[in-house]
């Protein structure tokens, strides 16, 4: 599985970086054309996570990961073969939807086969997708470099082909033990309890509703360090760019070396503390940039990367397993799903929400790691009572077999 997660990140690498220009260049959009598709797929995209965990919870995993992966793979080379938008715009959020499917099926199927080593397995996972994403992004460049619509057309075609080998590898997959599915004979009847619903469940919905916060970090790297350092630092405009390279060299060299912290749920809980202080550090720091010169606006804008990208990856520890500890086990993957909105939700409101900190300046950036902190430890004291508690037992979905 995590040769699967390497493969499918490369593919996802070639494309993510390219995807808007393919669609200005060789599909011949407009800007409003280019902007409505891309927001409209990925709303649609949202229902991914919450539809694939229900699914998982009642056929085999391995088989729903390979209807996705196969999924992914028609919709990237439908949109090689079309030119209507109608057709991209549908081709664009089936694809959404598998993507977001995709990745809480692979957390899934983690902690079905990892158990209670799922944490150190989620590093590793991180480790192995963010070198995935780096070297599709160095693909991705390189063939850009040659500035044609046929180096558009192969890029995309390798997205497919990552989706296709990602079906095959997974055929090699044993099928993990699941609390959701037992196999009944004619001797013995199905139970007739209807398993947990996470839609029922205030707590974990709660839980959720903290994390999309939580999740704000992704909206730092991708919208506000290019922005504020092109309209409020004297920073030169090309620190951006390194910047991420620096968050991806982080959690590939850290992610792992930091899980030991996270190892088993109290830990994971009490990551929280010292992750709220990361958010902190990391929003004083971008107010702070703002008022020196490009030395010191470099400096502080270093920091504040380096304190969001440690925040990202003790959130990445301590989320992996709080998701999984509040979930009862009968119904982990329709929990799993819906913990998924969190961050498919962010990806809409993480660029509002640090446009609003760049325009309101200094004051709107320590406002925003502030707020973030504050969710954590709101989220420390909101877990506490359930994880006291013994965990849930819920009679699972059965499969007959007579």
């Amino acid at each position: 599985m995590l040769a699967i997660a390497l493969v499918d990140r490369v593919g996802s690498g070639l494309w993510a970086s390219v995807s808007v220009l393919y669609f200005t260049y060789v599909s011949h959009l407009s800007i409003a054309q280019v902007g409505t598709l891309v927001a409209t797929a990925g709303a649609i995209g949202i229902a991914g996570a919450p539809l694939a965990g229900r699914i998982a919870d009642r056929f085999p995993l391995t088989r729903v990961v390979i209807a996705v992966q196969l999924l992914r793979a028609v919709s990237s080379l439908g949109l090689l073969a079309t030119g209507d938008y109608a057709l991209l715009l549908a081709l664009s959020a089936v694809g959404s939807l598998g993507d977001r499917a995709a990745s809480v099926l692979t957390r899934l199927y983690a902690t079905r086969v990892a158990g209670p080593d799922r944490v150190h397995y989620q590093a590793i996972h991180r480790t192995v997708a963010n070198a995935g994403w780096a070297l599709g992004g160095l693909a991705a460049a390189a063939a850009l470099a040659l500035g044609t619509t046929t180096a558009y057309q192969w890029l995309l075609t390798g997205d497919a082909l990552s989706f296709l080998a990602s079906a095959l590898l997974t055929l090699r997959c044993g099928e993990p033990p699941s609390a959701s599915r037992v196999v009944t004979t004619s001797r013995h009847a199905a139970p007739s309890t209807r398993p947990a619903t996470p839609w029922r469940d205030r707590t974990y919905l709660a839980y959720v509703a903290t994390e999309t916060v939580l999740f704000l970090d992704d909206a730092v790297f991708k919208v506000g360090l290019p922005l504020w350092i092109a309209h409020a630092t004297d920073a030169p405009h090309g620190l951006a760019p390194l910047l991420i390279v620096l968050n991806n060299v982080m959690v590939v060299v850290l992610q792992v070396p930091l899980a030991r912290f996270g190892t088993t749920t109290p830990a994971a809980r009490r990551l929280l503390l010292p992750l709220s202080a990361a958010f902190a550090t990391g929003g004083i720091a971008m107010a702070l940039s703002a008022g020196g010169g490009a030395v010191t606006a470099t400096l502080l804008l270093i920091a504040a990367a380096a304190a969001f990208t440690l925040a990202e990856m003790l959130h990445a520890t301590v989320s992996w397993e709080l998701s999984v500890a509040l979930a009862p086990g009968a119904a982990q993957g329709a929990f799993l799903g819906v913990h998924g909105l969190a961050q498919s939700a962010q990806r809409s409101i993480g660029p509002l929400a640090v446009t609003a900190a760049i325009a309101t300046g200094p004051v709107g950036w320590t406002a925003f790691g502030t707020f973030i902190a504050l969710t954590c430890v709101i989220q420390h004291r909101l877990v506490r009572d359930r994880l006291a508690r013994t965990p849930l037992s819920v009679p699972p979905v059965t499969v007959s077999e007579h």
